[in-house]
């Protein structure tokens, strides 16, 4: 099957809408800290895609989703600092691969593309940050992220108990 990576606008987000929702809410039932926690209420994870949606529309913010015939499999953003001082760079957010698309490669993939994006709007320095000794630390490390340090403490997993978060950065 065939997985298309593409930079989604505003109106692409609102017609997957209801595929994004799945998508987190499938990543927090998986035990992903991606900033939310169970329960997860309709209502909660389809109010953050709508701030994703207004941030795209502004030009805040840039999504990148894989999907294939099935539809969305994953996505990864690309928050754009604003500041004059801060105008080469970007933070890297919510990388999301479903539960049934893990394993293959899809969040090298993503990564890759949101690298390029990144570097199409003159962003020369990423950050992102993960939970400490996560599945996500080595795909970071080996695609070449430096760990800046760690913060104890500071990310609440799914269950409630606090994590310590490891931050990186890419000079591109």
């Amino acid at each position: 099957m065939e997985i298309a990576l593409e930079q989604a606008s505003a109106g692409e987000l609102k017609h997957v809408r209801a595929e994004v929702c799945s998508l987190v809410r499938d990543a927090v039932e998986a035990g992903a800290s991606i900033g939310f926690v169970p329960p997860l209420a309709d209502d909660v994870v389809d109010g953050w895609v709508g701030r994703v949606i207004g941030d795209v529309e502004r030009g805040e913010r840039i999504v990148v989703l894989a999907r294939d015939s099935n539809g969305v499999l994953g996505m990864v953003q690309l928050a754009l600092v604003p500041w004059p001082n801060g105008t080469h760079r970007a933070e890297v957010q919510k990388l999301i691969v479903h539960s049934a698309a893990r394993r293959r490669g899809l969040g090298t993939q993503l990564m890759n593309a949101i690298e390029a994006t990144a570097r199409e709007h003159g962003r020369t320095l990423l950050v992102l940050d993960t939970i400490t000794a996560s599945e996500a630390d080595p795909l970071y490390r080996g695609l070449g992220y430096m760990e800046a340090g760690e913060i104890p403490d500071y990310a609440g997993m799914p269950d409630g108990v606090l994590a310590p978060t490891t931050v990186f950065y890419k000079h591109l």
